[in-house]
């Protein structure tokens, strides 16, 4: 009796040993944050990453016992926001919302100021949007079979208007060529908003833009969707076939919002941030809103969203190349 209650006491010991030695780091952790909290958008305030990151920000404030505060640093393709966000302390204080550029940039410039897989800790795919292919209304095609079959039998008379070089529409129009070998010119824009007007004025006859902006002029009339990139039906846009259904595999393109901390930042620390926002994404109201911008919320896990951007980088990486696409 005597040991096996000593052999009790040497195990409860055991136990007691490990948790005196973490204290100080898990009070720490458990504290967090004990200030508030800054949120890098590397875009201009009033796009869908923004937006999303306020939606995402102002719930987060409500839990947590902080603010957390928007920070936008656009320029250079998300470049400039990202290369601080890599340099800032692993210590929670600052998290990183970016679209897709992130797993496009590493191949479409020269030189990024962050390294895709060792600056950064994937937390969350928080939301993603679909492309969608659109025509003017007087282009015969009525889905992507016949639109095909059109710039086969018409090479070099139909361009397509994206939203900007090397932005996942973008990138799905060359995607598009490489499976198809069709011949239409790539007319990159400055937003989807002037992409868009294009294919409504008739100045380009096809469009491939994010979800959001295009489906009030699918749904007015103004535009035709031909297809959306996504691996099923939006929601949005429930009649419109996928590019997988129209026989054209592989060529699904979306755009995601993600969430990102600095390498280094605690596993504790990573845990908290994914959950709560989780949470967030969870709620009612917050999936309405996002559903309005035209996303569906994913909320992956950490390790889910690691592999979603491995893949992504190797996909549009082989795209870009293929391209001889440069942004600088």
């Amino acid at each position: 009796m005597f040991k096996r209650t000593l052999a009790a006491a040497a195990l409860a010991a055991a136990a007691v040993v490990p948790a005196i030695f973490t204290v100080p780091a898990t009070a720490a952790e458990a504290a967090y944050p004990a200030r508030p909290v800054r949120m890098i958008v590397p875009f201009a305030p009033g796009g869908p990453t923004d937006v999303i990151a306020r939606v995402i920000a102002q719930k987060l404030s409500e839990i947590w016992p902080h603010q957390v505060v928007v920070d936008n640093r656009a320029g250079a393709g998300g470049n400039i926001g990202m290369g601080l966000a890599a340099t800032a302390p692993p210590d929670g204080y600052t998290i990183l919302v970016v679209s897709s550029s992130y797993v496009v940039n590493p191949t479409l410039y020269s030189k990024i100021p962050y390294d895709p897989y060792k600056s950064f800790i994937p937390v969350t795919n928080a939301a993603a949007s679909p492309n969608v292919f659109t025509v003017h209304p007087s282009v015969p095609a009525k889905n992507l079979q016949e639109l095909v079959a059109l710039a086969k039998n018409n090479p070099k008379k139909y361009n397509a208007a994206t939203p900007g070089n090397g932005t996942t529409p973008d990138l799905g129009v060359e995607l598009l060529k490489l499976t198809t070998h069709i011949d239409v010119v790539r007319v990159p824009y400055g937003g989807a908003g002037p992409a868009v007007a294009a294919v409504i004025g008739n100045q380009v006859q096809i469009g491939s833009t994010a979800l959001p902006p295009t489906t009030p002029h699918i749904q007015s009339g103004r535009l035709r969707a031909i297809a959306v990139t996504a691996a099923k039906r939006s929601s949005a846009l429930p009649d419109v076939q996928t590019t997988g259904e129209a026989g054209f595999k592989g060529q699904e393109a979306d755009t995601l919002q993600g969430v990102l901390l600095p390498a280094g930042t605690s596993k504790a620390i990573v845990a908290k941030v994914h959950g709560d926002i989780v949470k967030v994404l969870a709620m009612p109201d917050v999936k309405e809103r996002v559903a309005t911008l035209g996303f569906d919320v994913v909320a992956s896990s950490p390790e889910q969203f690691a592999a979603q951007i491995k893949a992504e980088i190797d996909k549009w990486g082989k795209v870009i190349k293929a391209a001889g696409l440069k942004a600088d």
